[in-house]
């Protein structure tokens, strides 16, 4: 059956006789009889000599390759500062220049060991295929953070909202964005998510318009409260003369009228002209005749 399948010469090649695989095997015994130890031990003691003096030979230059590395980085750290190149660009390219210039350096260190270029890099290459398969996510915030470098929807020192988290953009690495919020608490967002997310930026622009809206009760005098609302907002110097500041009913509701007052101020005075003003609504309205409702339902009982 075998020979229906294979050539004859195949058949051969793959059934030795046991004459040629007795003499294969004496020859080996042979061989290793005949073996000269001292011979052997002087080539295992000239091989441990060798890679001694390559690997001291490695360790030296790796110590050096990576003080000129960071020599490197400081001197781009210091040019990217004095052109005040962004900061979000800065710190991405610095990354960037450390993850390549610590490559070079290992290749430089497995040539020296010994290994061939071409045959480590093909071993680069296909763990990088594996790894680039196994962290198909990684590799996404990645080109995410290749696209937020390129559109710019924020930068570093922005305050935006992403993601349901908003805060102060500290940082833009590789594979994250990091976010300080206003309570201190340092938020890692992957770029990936970020970068395809609706992203609100408030930082972009230079005023901010401040919103209040405060429920009175049905019945109170809605133009003296107007009036008092905005005398309390206009006093304010942070307040911006244009757009004007303005009041109006808001709705009707089911046991308040709410007023709301709008009022443009500089981005960086938003929240502590809204504090101010709020708590001054608190304190002053009432003595203009203003009553802060609560919820209620009039229940009628009849008796039958």
């Amino acid at each position: 059956m075998l020979r229906f399948f294979l050539q004859a010469d195949q058949v051969e090649k793959l059934i030795v006789p046991d004459s040629v695989q007795k003499a294969r095997f004496t020859q080996a015994v042979t061989n290793l009889a005949n073996v000269d130890i001292k011979d052997v031990w002087q080539q295992m003691v000239e091989w441990m000599i060798w890679t001694g003096i390559k690997l001291a030979i490695a360790i030296v230059v790796f110590y050096i390759a990576r003080w000129l590395l960071h020599r490197l980085l400081t001197i781009i750290d210091v040019f990217f500062t004095r052109r005040g190149i962004d900061r979000s660009l800065h710190s991405f390219a610095m990354t960037a220049a450390k993850v390549v210039g610590y490559i070079a350096i290992f290749l430089i260190l497995f040539n020296i060991l010994g290994f061939e270029s071409s045959s480590v890099l093909a071993i680069f290459a296909s763990a990088g295929l594996a790894i680039g398969m196994a962290l198909s996510g990684t590799l996404q915030n990645f080109a995410g953070g290749i696209m937020i470098l390129v559109l710019r929807p924020y930068r570093i020192g922005d305050y935006i909202e992403a993601q349901g988290v908003s805060g102060t953009v500290a940082n833009i690495g590789l594979f994250s964005t990091m976010i300080h919020t206003s309570d201190k608490k340092t938020i890692y967002i992957p770029n990936n998510s970020i970068s395809t997310s609706i992203i609100n930026n408030y930082s972009t622009s230079t005023t901010r318009r401040c919103s209040w809206k405060v429920s009175v009760a049905y019945g109170d005098d809605y133009d003296q409260i107007r009036d008092a609302m905005l005398n309390i907002i206009k006093r304010d110097e942070r307040v911006l003369k244009e757009p004007a500041v303005y009041v109006r009913i808001d709705a009707l509701a089911d046991s308040a009228v709410v007023i709301e007052a709008r009022a443009w101020v500089s981005n960086t005075d938003y929240w502590s002209v809204y504090d101010s003003v709020t708590e001054a609504f608190y304190k002053e309205l009432p003595e203009h005749g203003a009553n802060f409702p609560f919820p209620q339902l009039d229940v009628h009982l009849t008796k039958e």
